[in-house]
């Protein structure tokens, strides 16, 4: 191979040589220089420097390359309205933890984030005080309560929740043909106490997507797809850091080794089974139950971390 630079002409000292896999790299990484933006130099350079380093330190050969290029494909053609198979690989990479890691540390004694999720809808029903987000049988009823707070241990009036989660058949709404649109989900605001009350049913362990992309290298890697039983909340209020969190139920299978690395033990709660004829049962509940308290505390600051109505991204 003969070094030569864009005009052609030949390379240093007019001699033919070979060009080396650190020289290839250089050159990528220059031809970023002229970028204006200075973040996005930053980030295509270290990009490509990364990158290249990963291929070099393994050998990568041409046919895993091509495999590369073919899952990537794949993940295009699975992705739609209804499923986003590159979140589905951010997330089982670890990359979306690391991310939200890096972008919301927790003050103290604030409510710790993590992970949206796939299965995320925007515009959820508002719903009042108490009410059940279950629009059909899904599972052990529970009533979930608490208030919202400031980090002083104030409560915030006003406050939103945006809550959804799965059914006793491992499906959220947007997975299950059968379901009604608004099915496992809402939204409810705080009252002049910070206090709030919703019915939902005590979730369950469920699988990630696994018949596509991701779920092949789960396979071929000896990883399994399931992730601990929890409900989803993204908690918003003027004034103050908004937070997307998960409650994970404390007895759940799989909190140690979620497919998606977002357990925290501060967010790990106990359900705690009531009977039938509990006096405290909620209204229409005629089974065993279970309830959980739970208070979300929230930092002052701007509202960086909110979710905007960005329409499906799931």
């Amino acid at each position: 191979m003969s070094a030569t630079g864009e005009s052609g002409a030949p390379g240093a000292g007019g001699e033919d040589r070979a060009v080396s896999p650190a020289e290839i790299t250089a050159q990528v990484i220059a031809r970023f220089d002229s970028c204006a933006d200075p973040r996005l130099r930053e980030i295509m350079q270290a990009l490509v420097a990364h990158l290249h380093g990963f291929v070099t330190e393994v050998g990568l050969t041409e046919a895993e390359w091509a495999a590369a290029i073919g899952e990537l494909t794949a993940t295009g053609h699975i992705t739609d309205d209804k499923r986003q198979e590159f979140i589905l690989w951010s997330d089982s990479l670890g990359v979306s933890m690391l991310v939200d890691a890096l972008a919301h540390p927790a003050p103290d004694g604030a409510t710790e984030s993590t992970v949206l999720g796939p299965f995320y809808v925007a515009g959820s029903p508002l719903r009042p005080y108490g009410a059940d987000i279950a629009e059909q049988e899904a599972g052990v009823p529970a009533w979930v309560h608490g208030r919202v707070l400031d980090t002083g241990g104030e409560p915030i009036a006003g406050a939103e929740l945006d809550v959804w989660q799965n059914g006793d058949n491992r499906l959220y709404a947007v997975q299950d043909e059968e379901a009604p649109d608004d099915h496992l989900r809402g939204r409810f605001e705080t009252d002049a106490e910070g206090r709030f009350a919703f019915r939902a049913v005590r979730p369950v362990p469920y699988p990630i997507p696994d018949d596509g992309p991701v779920g092949r290298m789960l396979a071929a890697t000896g990883r399994h797809p399931w992730r601990p039983a929890h409900v989803h909340i993204v908690v918003r209020a003027p004034g103050h850091r908004s937070v997307t969190t998960h409650i994970f139920d404390a007895e759940s299978e799989y909190l140690g080794d979620d497919a998606v690395f977002a357990v925290k033990p501060s967010l790990m709660r106990t359900f705690e089974e009531r009977a039938a004829d509990d006096p405290e049962r909620p209204e229409g509940v005629e089974e065993p139950w279970v309830s959980l308290e739970l208070d979300l505390v929230l930092a002052p600051g701007e509202d960086e971390a909110a979710v905007k109505d960005l329409g499906r991204t799931h």
